[in-house]
């Protein structure tokens, strides 16, 4: 395998609900993840992310452990909700504050500040409006993303519109297993074109306003693998799956237009798609700097009668390797959705933006957590995408989820990703073996110590 770049890029990444903290203070609004998560039964434990990680109040602990770490770069969002309490309109500058002292805090240390605007935690007075499925929804989002690059486009680079689309959309107006819990399909496409057509804007703007800097996307890209390749229905069905998941929501921004056999095939299952506009298309279709990747497994899918429209299922084989949320490990597919960016997509630039896995981590007697199985995992993907790079893809960077355990989304904080274990009780913070294994591999540029 060649040899990495010195000037990739080795990050770690969170999310504003999963790790902040501080939902009642320093004028942030309500956001449909708390409206959410106060709904019995929707999250593991009844948890919510009132205090999640409390980055809120100790982002300079957790700077520090970065610095200490070698971590080049820190991924993490913002929350609407604390920037424009009302969704639209005034500005709640406190709010704000804390992102710029946050970012100066990270230029300080020498780790690259980048930029998520958007990952799932909208403003509920904005969800009252219609949410997502407000046509207005995308000029929202220029607005806000406006008092963002006003803010920080001087000393921010790296930014991204949108954190897996797929979830905010279908997950949360279709499956209804997040944010905001509803269950309609043909809402949940207009609600995907209403994202894109967000993005489209937001990416614009970014034009006028931040000529220096890069934007681009973070897409959750992952293989549908027939769980029989040799049963016609489960083929179909992964090939249908793969469009649900992948194609729908990364050849709109990269050719400017829907998968024509996605739009036909929703429309055979009576589902009510949008018109899409071409001049809207066009801006949706507008050249980004880089695509964002994030990658933790393929999953198998099983034909299933009863799964309108998408007819599937996931089920495991009984031999995989499977991690706390029981997902298989499937190495190779990170290497094939790389390659796939490339030849079949045409990206020029990728930038690894999550890869990961949950395991069961506990404190040992000698205080410290050891997670051999994530040192594997991570050895296992990053060959993976060094077998990429090496047929040609042009990766920037890998930002590792996460950097410390944090709210897990309807699993709550049952579920630990992190590099850096977190003791909610006392909120103390222990970097895990993983979290020095990285440290290592940081400072041989990718290279076993």
């Amino acid at each position: 395998m060649s040899r990495i770049g010195d000037d990739f890029i080795w990050g770690v990444a969170s999310a504003s609900y999963q790790v902040e903290g501080g939902a009642h203070e320093g004028g942030r609004s309500e956001s449909i993840w708390d409206r959410f998560a106060s709904v019995p039964g929707n999250i593991e434990n009844g948890d919510t992310g009132d205090v999640a990680c409390d980055q809120y109040h100790r982002y300079e602990e957790d700077v520090r452990i970065m610095k200490e770490l070698g971590i080049k770069a820190y991924r993490f969002s913002i929350a609407w909700p604390r920037v424009i309490p009302t969704g639209t309109g005034k500005v709640n500058k406190e709010g704000l504050d804390y992102y710029v002292r946050l970012v100066d805090a990270l230029l300080e240390a020498g780790i690259e500040p980048m930029v998520t605007m958007y990952h799932w935690d909208l403003p509920q007075v904005l969800q009252d409006r219609g949410g997502w499925a407000n046509p207005e929804s995308a000029d929202w989002f220029a607005e806000y993303a406006k008092v963002l690059y006003e803010a920080l486009g001087s000393k921010v680079h790296y930014w991204m519109t949108f954190n897996e689309s797929f979830c905010t959309t279908f997950l949360g107006y279709y499956e209804g297993r997040m944010a905001p819990g509803f269950r309609d399909f043909s809402t949940a496409v207009l609600c995907s074109h209403n994202l894109h057509r967000a993005h489209g804007k937001a990416v614009t703007l970014f034009r006028k306003m931040v000529p220096s800097g890069e934007i681009g996307v973070a897409l959750k890209l992952m293989g549908r693998r027939p769980y029989d390749p040799s049963d016609e229905k489960d083929v179909r069905v992964a090939k249908i799956a793969d469009g649900y998941l992948n194609r729908w929501f990364i050849e709109p921004l990269v050719f400017g237009k829907y998968p024509e056999e996605m739009v036909e095939y929703y429309k055979e299952q009576g589902v009510v798609v949008p018109e899409f506009d071409p001049e809207e298309m066009k801006e949706i279709g507008q050249p980004m700097d880089f695509v964002g990747i994030n990658y933790y497994n393929d999953h198998y899918v099983r034909y299933d009668s009863s799964a309108w429209p998408v007819y599937y299922r996931f089920q495991n084989h009984g031999d995989d390797i499977v991690n706390d949320c029981d997902w298989p490990m499937t190495v190779d597919g990170f290497t094939d959705m790389l390659v796939r960016l490339k030849d079949q997509w045409g990206v020029k630039r990728v930038l690894v933006t999550e890869n990961g896995t949950a395991e069961n981590d506990k404190i040992s007697l000698d205080g410290c957590v050891h997670d051999p199985n994530r040192i594997d995992y991570m050895r296992r993907h990053i060959a993976a995408m060094k077998k990429a790079m090496d047929a040609g893809v042009n990766i920037i960077g890998y930002i590792y989820w996460s950097y410390s355990d944090n709210y897990e989304w309807a699993s709550g904080y049952s579920k630990r990703f992190g590099l850096v274990y977190i003791d909610y009780p006392t909120q103390k913070r222990i970097v895990k073996d993983s979290g020095r294994y990285y440290s290592d591999l940081i400072r041989n540029n990718g290279e076993e110590a």
